[in-house]
C-alpha cells in the first residue's frame, strides 16, 4: 500500500507533464497501460520505419614521383611545399606527404625476339637484375615475342632468381614462321598447295615487318601485377626490349594497355637496347614509360644494361608519395594530372593521368 506522500508525488509528476505538453502544442500522451500478465514491461521499441542511412565516399588519388636533377641523380631532400599537382588543369591540396620506400613487385618483361648483337648484349646481363633488389622485393621473369611466355612466378629468394636469369636462353621460342605453319601453310614450288587451308590475311607477316606482340605481352604481365598489394608495394614493369611491334598480331590496342596499368597504378620502366636507340624504333618504350610515371633508359652495350638496372629499382622504391581528394568537376572518364615542383631545373615524373571510378589507396607499412 502506497503511503499519501508518495501518492501526492506521483499525482504532481503527472500534472507537470500534462501541461507541459500543452505548452509544446502537443496532446498528452495517455497514461501506460499495465502490462499483462507474464509480459515485459518495457518492450523494445520498434525500428523507425523509413529511415535511411547516408554515406559518402572519399576518393583519394595516389601519385608517386620520381624528381631527378639535371644529371639525372635522384632528389630527396624535397618537402611537401614544394609541391603541386593539378587535376585537369585544377590546382589540388595535397593532404599527404609520403617519403618511405617501398617494396617492389617487378614483372621483368624481356623481348625474346632480339636482333643478335642486341641479344648478346643483354643475356649475360640479366643476372645482375638481381643486385639492385632489396630482400623485401620480389619478381617475375617472363619473355614475349609474337607470344607470352611465363616463368616460375613472384619470389624474393634471389638464390631462385639468379638461377632463373642465368637459364634464360633469349630466342629459344622463336616467333619466325615455320614451312607449313598457320601463317605461312603448305607450298609447292612458291604457290599454296591444293586444298590447303586458306590463311587469315591478318595475320600473315609481311616481310620486314615486326611480328612481335609487344602490347599484349605488356597486357599480360599487368595482370600478373593485379593481385599483388598496392597499399604496401610499387607494382612495376621492366620491360627489356627494341621496342618494335607487330599492330597486326596484337589483340589488344595501346589506349586498352594504358588504361589497364593506371588502373592499377603500375609504372613501366623501358630498357632499350642499342640498336632500338640508334633505328629510333622505340616509341611504344617511351610512350608506356611517360604515360605510366616511369622511365626509359637507352643500352649501347652490356655494362650500361646493369647499371640501368640497379638505378631503375632504386628510383621506383624511393618516390615521393602525394594524396589528394579530387576537387573540382566530377567526372567519370579520364582526368589528367600534373605534378610540378617550386625548385628550379628538376625533372618530375609522374603519371599522367587515372580513369574516374578507379583510385589507388594509401601505401601504408
Amino acid at each position: 500500500m502506497k503511503s499519501p506522500r508518495k501518492i501526492a508525488y506521483l499525482a504532481l509528476a503527472s500534472a507537470s507533464l500534462f501541461f507541459s505538453s500543452i505548452l509544446l502544442g502537443q496532446s498528452p500522451a495517455p497514461p501506460p497501460a499495465k502490462p499483462a500478465a507474464g509480459t515485459q514491461a518495457n518492450p523494445p521499441a520498434a525500428p523507425a520505419q523509413g529511415r535511411t542511412t547516408i554515406s559518402t565516399t572519399t576518393i583519394e588519388v595516389v601519385v608517386p614521383v620520381t624528381v631527378k636533377d639535371r644529371n639525372g641523380n635522384l632528389v630527396a631532400d624535397l618537402k611537401k611545399d614544394e609541391f603541386r599537382v593539378f587535376e585537369d588543369n585544377v590546382e589540388q591540396e595535397i593532404k599527404r606527404f609520403i617519403t618511405e620506400a617501398y617494396p617492389l613487385s617487378m614483372v621483368v618483361l624481356i623481348d625474346n625476339d632480339l636482333k643478335r648483337k642486341d641479344m648478346d648484349q643483354v643475356e649475360p646481363s640479366l643476372v645482375s637484375l638481381v643486385a639492385g633488389m632489396s630482400t623485401s622485393d620480389e619478381a617475375f621473369i617472363c619473355r614475349f615475342d609474337q607470344f607470352f611466355y611465363e616463368g616460375k612466378g613472384f619470389t624474393k629468394d634471389q638464390d631462385k632468381l639468379v638461377t632463373e636469369l642465368r637459364r634464360t636462353e633469349l630466342g629459344s621460342h622463336t616467333s619466325a614462321p615455320a614451312p607449313g605453319d598457320p601463317f605461312s601453310g603448305p607450298t609447292i614450288n612458291g604457290a599454296p598447295a591444293p586444298g590447303a587451308p586458306q590463311n587469315d590475311p591478318s595475320l600473315i607477316a609481311i616481310k620486314g615487318q615486326p611480328t612481335k606482340a609487344l602490347d599484349d605481352a605488356v597486357y599480360d604481365a599487368a595482370m600478373l601485377l593485379q593481385d599483388r598489394d598496392s597499399r604496401k608495394r610499387r607494382k612495376i614493369i621492366l620491360l627489356i626490349s627494341d621496342g618494335r611491334n607487330g599492330a597486326k598480331f596484337n589483340t589488344r590496342k595501346y589506349d586498352e594497355v594504358r588504361s589497364e596499368l593506371l588502373r592499377q597504378g603500375i609504372a613501366v620502366y623501358s630498357v632499350a637496347t642499342g640498336s632500338a636507340y640508334f633505328d629510333r624504333k622505340f616509341d611504344r618504350l617511351v610512350s608506356y614509360a611517360h604515360d605510366t610515371g616511369g622511365d626509359v633508359y637507352f643500352g649501347v652495350k652490356q655494362g650500361t644494361f646493369s647499371e640501368f638496372y640497379s638505378r631503375i629499382t632504386e628510383e621506383a622504391r624511393n618516390q615521393y608519395t602525394l594524396v589528394y581528394s579530387p576537387r573540382g568537376e566530377s567526372k567519370v572518364d579520364y582526368h589528367t594530372i600534373e605534378v610540378r615542383v617550386r625548385r628550379e631545373g628538376l625533372t618530375v615524373l609522374a603519371r599522367e593521368g587515372y580513369f574516374g571510378g578507379t583510385f589507388a589507396t594509401v601505401p601504408s607499412k
